[in-house]
């Protein structure tokens, strides 16, 4: 359940109504799995970021970067959306001093924390490649030619039967027609 869910729950036994907040359990192994993702994901993307500082809070964890000179950034805060793969994440705005909800650069709600850690380091460490992807649709060796047709073997049985390369017989076109 990725938002608290709000439900009636009767609250001075008059019939008054109170709002009672449940929320989503973070377990324990989604917090560590978070961290190291986003760790591994600053060692291997953002030279820039001497460590980074993970705090939890209910289903909330708030991202801040120490960068290399020393400088700390509040960078996002992500919302457990129920896997340790699926987070929602907002984007730390100094000049508001708060969190504002963001989309992923895929345009969904919804994604890797990897990708919330590189949208926000792009953003505050001015790499708007960060937002980029290779594309996924190459080949693993250069394409040299067109791809074999799929009814090639079309071709054999032709030739087996005399028609490429060989005669088949052509009908000739009808008196008067052409």
């Amino acid at each position: 359940m990725p938002y608290p869910r709000h439900c009636s729950a009767r609250g001075d036994g008059v019939g008054g109504q109170e709002k009672m907040t449940v929320v989503a359990r973070y377990p324990d192994s989604a917090k560590t799995s978070l961290e190291q993702r986003l760790r591994a994901r600053a060692r291997e993307r953002w030279p820039q970021i001497a460590s980074l500082q993970i705090r939890h809070r209910g289903v909330f964890s708030y991202v801040d970067a120490t960068l290399t000179d020393a400088t700390t950034l509040k960078l996002c805060r992500l919302r457990y959306a129920g896997s340790a793969s699926q987070w929602q994440s907002a984007i730390y705005r100094a000049s508001h001093d708060d969190y504002d909800e963001s989309v992923f650069f895929t345009g969904l709600p919804v994604g890797t924390c990897q990708d919330a850690l590189d949208t926000a380091c792009g953003l505050y460490l001015n790499d708007p490649t960060a937002w980029t992807r290779p594309p996924t649709n190459l080949r693993a060796r250069p394409h040299s030619g067109a791809a074999p047709h799929p009814n090639s073997r079309a071709g054999a049985w032709l030739r087996s039967r005399g028609g490429v390369g060989g005669s088949l017989p052509v009908r000739a076109p009808a008196a008067g027609k052409r």
